[in-house]
């Protein structure tokens, strides 16, 4: 025997690369390996509403705003206003998590104080 192990080792890692290069056609070989990971889709939206009501008085609607869905006094004025006028406005675009837990914090914030005041969402 002539040479050391590591030379031995390294001799035959070349053999193998060559037995291999020879397998594939002798060739080199000019394909990319692409990692492809899944795409993952975005969660859905949800719109949250707000609907206009006879008998909830109008100051109400502008704390709830402002203290479940952080608007400034002028803009849950606004909005306040487009309930009022309309019928419905969209108060808020959420996962449906959140969506759900700011529907239920107005109905219960609403019966506690007993005003009729519905809030809804719906997919965006």
């Amino acid at each position: 025997m002539t040479g050391t192990r590591r030379e031995t080792d390294v001799a035959m890692s070349r053999q193998q690369l060559e037995m291999m290069a020879q397998d594939d056609g002798g060739g080199s070989d000019t394909s990319v390996v692409t990692d492809t990971r899944p795409k993952t889709k975005r969660p859905p939206l949800y719109k949250v509403l707000l609907l206009n009501d006879d008998y909830t008085p109008m100051e109400f609607v502008v704390a709830v705003l402002e203290r479940f869905f952080g608007m400034s006094h002028a803009q849950a004025f606004e909005i306040m206003l487009t309930v009022h006028k309309k019928g419905v406005a969209v108060v808020g675009v959420f996962s449906h998590e959140i969506a759900e837990t700011k529907v239920a914090q107005v109905m219960d914030f609403a019966r506690r104080h007993q005003h009729p005041l519905q809030c809804t969402m719906e997919k965006e």
